[in-house]
């Protein structure tokens, strides 16, 4: 027996109302859970996610000796009892960002031992930049079947100057949890730009670390004394992924939808790309209202921040099965995440594959409901998105995925009308 998402779509007409609330970003609680491992006092988080992928996390540090207290939106975690630094294969092999704790392991320890991470197959994901990083910091790597054991000479890494080839979020954010601990200076050359990284290093740096430059190309981190957490809770930032999800459904199906507790000013691009297909968009401090109107077609093309997100990419093919005419989507970042579209053939949408990284939309194509089985967390939030505006019942497998990233999201959609019910099948 296992649980699928049932969905009923929409009669044509624009039909979702109300307010829906985006949650904490679940890129961003995940990097500050594997940061705790550099604490020396318990770290609390508020507005924390309730995901699939924050379990797996907190799974692989008890597994390591950490106390972890998850309830509602709140985290405490406490890693004093941390006894060793290999990170179990098994655990690991679940859960990409489970690699972000490599660093801090190294850092705090001088040694770790880990294996290849998992996550969503949505092409190759190769981990060079933590391993170059790591012997740039004057570690030792040693390659072992399935994994590798990195040793820091006389068990501490020292600072470096470090140039990334391609901007990586989770690379920076490794970097600067190895660096916080590191004995002297690490610059971070080409680093990521996301507003998660800004908030990972606000974290460390009110925990008493200092980091000087994110957010920006060059990220500067002088080495200390292990991390002391402050007394009150810290607010994870809202999800702009989600956020920008529940835009593009907006502008798919809704008569006039609020998207509260989200920062717009971390969604310009998604904004100002669904403005110029024609969807009505108000904006405010923390608020988006959205209501849906005839589309154009556009060419979308993603990109590192603040480009046009990767995470947003299947929602906007979906969108765009919808806009009058031709539309071309080009993902930039990732080999294999257009695969998803052949589910949308399937249920009607007129979509050619020119390669692995491109597609070609033709719209607006009428969608019907089919059987379909989520292949990933952003791929199913799309077949999510088909199911309600698709004629007839869609029915989603695997929603195990979708809950790794969006959590309790049926019922927060039927809060706004969309007929989707969890059921047992």
């Amino acid at each position: 027996m296992q649980e699928i998402f049932r969905i009923e779509g929409g009669t044509g007409a624009p039909y979702l109302e109300g307010s829906i609330q985006v949650a904490g970003a679940k890129n961003a609680v995940l990097k500050a859970m594997a940061a705790s491992v550099l604490y020396e006092n318990t770290l609390r988080l508020s507005n924390v996610p309730n995901i699939l992928d924050v379990d797996a996390m907190a799974h692989i540090l008890e597994a390591l000796g950490a106390h972890v207290l998850h309830k509602d939106d709140t985290l405490e975690i406490d890693t004093s009892g941390i006894h060793g630094h290999t990170i179990p294969g098994a655990l690991m092999s679940t859960l990409r960002a489970s690699i972000a704790l490599a660093a801090p392991l190294l850092a705090r320890f001088g040694e770790v031992t880990f294996s290849h991470p998992g996550g969503d197959v949505i092409g190759e994901r190769p981990i060079d930049l933590f391993l170059e990083t790591f012997r740039a910091m004057g570690a030792e790597v040693i390659e072992e079947s399935g994994g590798y054991t990195v040793r820091a000479k006389n068990g501490r890494l020292r600072g470096a100057e470090l140039f990334f080839r391609i901007q990586s979020v989770t690379g920076t954010e490794a970097a600067m949890l190895a660096a916080v601990l590191a004995e002297g200076t690490t610059v971070i050359k080409n680093a990521a730009l996301e507003p998660e990284i800004v908030w990972l290093a606000d974290l460390l740096n009110v925990s008493g670390g200092k980091i000087i430059g994110a957010g920006t190309p060059t990220i500067t981190v002088e080495g200390g004394g292990i991390l002391k957490a402050p007394q009150e809770s810290v607010a994870v930032i809202p999800d702009r992924i989600e956020a920008g999800s529940f835009l593009i459904l907006g502008a798919l199906a809704a008569h006039d939808v609020r998207i509260e507790q989200c920062v717009p000013a971390h969604l310009e691009a998604p904004i100002h790309l669904l403005r110029a297909a024609g969807a009505s968009i108000e904006t405010g401090k923390d608020f988006l209202r959205v209501r849906a109107t005839p589309l154009h077609p556009m060419n979308v093309k993603t990109h590192e921040y603040p480009g046009y997100p990767t995470d947003l990419m299947a929602p906007i093919v979906t969108l765009l099965t919808q806009a009058k005419g031709e539309s071309r989507v080009f993902e930039t970042i990732w080999d294999n995440r257009l695969a998803f579209v052949d589910v949308l053939r399937v249920m009607g949408a007129n979509i050619t594959t020119m390669d692995p990284h491109r597609v070609l939309i033709h719209g607006p194509t009428p969608l019907v409901g089919k059987k379909v089985e989520s292949p990933d967390i952003r791929a199913g939030l799309a077949y999510v998105l088909a199911g309600a505006i698709a004629e007839g019942v869609t029915e989603i497998s695997n929603i195990h995925h979708i809950d790794r990233g969006y959590g309790h999201i049926a019922l927060r959609l039927k809060r706004i009308g969309m007929k989707i019910d969890r059921i047992s099948a």
